[in-house]
């Protein structure tokens, strides 16, 4: 199992030199990534469940997408080609009704 990414490996991802400056955005859109990580993986459990490798690796490049603010809506940020990649065989819950 591995750790969520910190701010410190978004900084060098996004290449953001003075962290101490930017360091309560960059923990905003690191905490925003890891969250969204859990909701797409569906039935987190806080209490049980560590992230793998690769889920944690999705959400550096949930991160990474967040802060690059591009111009498609919050929707289209989970449909990234790497992102769904990463996240494959991570799913609990489906979006199915």
């Amino acid at each position: 199992m591995a750790d969520w990414p910190d701010t410190e490996e978004l900084a060098q991802v996004v290449d953001v030199t003075n962290v101490e400056d930017w360091e309560t955005t960059l923990d905003r859109v690191m905490a925003a990534a890891i969250a969204q990580v859990k909701i797409d993986i569906g039935d987190w459990d806080e209490d049980d469940d560590e992230p793998t490798e690769a889920q944690a690796q999705a959400a550096l490049r949930m991160a990474e997408l967040i802060s690059a603010r591009p111009t498609a809506p919050a929707a289209g940020y989970s449909r990234d080609p790497d992102y769904q990649t990463l996240l494959k065989g991570s799913r609990r819950k489906f979006g199915i009704a």
